[in-house]
């Protein structure tokens, strides 16, 4: 299934090779999970802070759902400032 995959900041070093603007569609296997897909893709899960699937926040408990074909997940890292 091919969902859109969206990493800001920092974490944008963990996108493959061809993605623009910090996102990129990818074809994932069924019923892969938002933690799953941050695994496969190396993202370290202590530098995942914000996760959204369709624009709608999924807090740590639930980023084992499984995605659905034509999700856009996004994911930021915390971010410090003063």
């Amino acid at each position: 299934m091919k969902v859109n995959f969206k990493l800001y900041a920092s974490l944008g070093q963990y996108l493959p090779a061809g993605a623009e603007d910090h996102q990129i569609a990818l074809d994932v296997a069924e019923g892969m999970s938002p933690a799953q897909l941050l695994e496969l893709q190396g993202v370290p899960r202590a530098e995942v802070h914000l996760v959204l699937v369709n624009g709608v926040f999924i807090p740590p408990s639930q980023r084992d759902n499984p995605l659905m074909e034509g999700d856009q997940l996004a994911v930021w890292p915390a971010v410090a400032g003063g």
